[in-house]
C-alpha cells in the first residue's frame, strides 16, 4: 500500500528542542543546590507531564519553592537557548521529498499549540504541514489520540501513514494508532529502548525518505 501521509513529532524530532529544555532544567536544579536525575527526565520525555513533573521533583528536594514564580524564568531561559536552533539535519530534505511525491504532512506533538506553532514558524517549516495536532487539544502521548486525530485531519488510514518519533513514549503512541513508526533518536534519547519501532535511524541523513516509502 502506498504511503499517503507522514506524521512528525515536534520536540526532539523536527528540531532538537529537548536538549535545550533539559539543559534549562538542569540549571534550575543546580541553582537550587541539587541535580536533576536523568532517569526522572527520561520517564516523562515525550509526554505533556515534563514541566509539572520537574517542578514536583524539585519541590521534593527544595521544599517551599514557588513553581509559578519560577515558570516565566525557566521558559525565558529555554527560549534564549533555542534562538539559533534550526531543524534537525536532513529534515528539510524529507519535507521537500514528501511534497514532491504529493504526500500529506502533519505534526503530532504532546506540547501545546502555543509552543509548537511559533517554533514551526520560526524554523520556516510551518508551510509544509497540512495539520498540526497538539497536546492542549488531544490526549498526550503515549495515548494514541494525537496520531488518530492526525490521520483524521489528513483523511488517511493508519496503513498508509508513517510516523517519525524520537522517544519511546512517542513510538508507543504511534504504534497504538496503527502507524508504521520510524524512530530517529537525538543526542538526549539515543540510548533509550526503541524496540517497538519498525525502523530506527541515527539521523534523517542516514536513509533517504524514498527508501522508507518503498518498504
Amino acid at each position: 500500500m502506498p504511503t499517503r501521509a507522514l506524521v512528525f513529532d515536534f520536540d526532539g524530532t523536527l528540531a532538537d528542542t529537548e536538549s535545550a529544555v533539559l539543559q534549562s532544567w538542569q540549571e534550575v536544579f543546580r541553582e537550587h543546590g541539587t541535580e536533576l536525575p536523568l532517569d526522572a527526565w527520561y520517564a516523562v520525555i515525550g509526554t505533556h507531564r515534563t514541566t509539572p513533573a520537574m517542578f514536583a521533583l524539585l519541590a521534593e528536594h527544595v521544599p517551599g519553592i514557588d513553581p509559578e514564580a519560577l515558570r516565566p524564568r525557566t521558559r525565558a531561559h529555554v527560549l534564549r537557548l533555542l534562538e539559533d536552533l534550526g531543524p534537525r539535519e536532513g529534515v528539510l530534505g524529507y519535507l521537500e521529498t514528501a511534497r514532491e511525491h504529493g504526500i500529506r504532512l502533519a505534526v503530532a506533538s504532546s506540547s501545546s499549540g502555543a509552543w509548537v506553532n511559533p517554533h514551526l514558524e520560526r524554523l520556516g517549516i510551518d508551510h509544509y504541514f497540512d495539520a498540526v495536532l497538539t497536546g492542549d487539544r488531544h490526549k498526550a502521548k503515549p495515548d494514541p489520540d494525537l496520531y488518530l486525530a492526525a490521520l483524521e485531519a489528513l483523511g488517511t488510514g493508519a496503513a498508509e501513514a508513517i510516523a517519525f518519533e524520537d522517544t519511546p513514549h512517542g513510538v508507543t503512541s504511534a504504534k497504538a494508532a496503527g502507524l508504521t513508526c520510524v524512530a530517529v533518536p537525538n543526542a538526549i534519547t539515543r540510548n533509550l529502548d526503541f524496540g517497538q519501532a519498525d525502523v530506527v535511524l541515527p539521523s534523517f541523513t542516514a536513509k533517504p525518505l524514498e527508501a522508507l516509502l518503498s518498504r
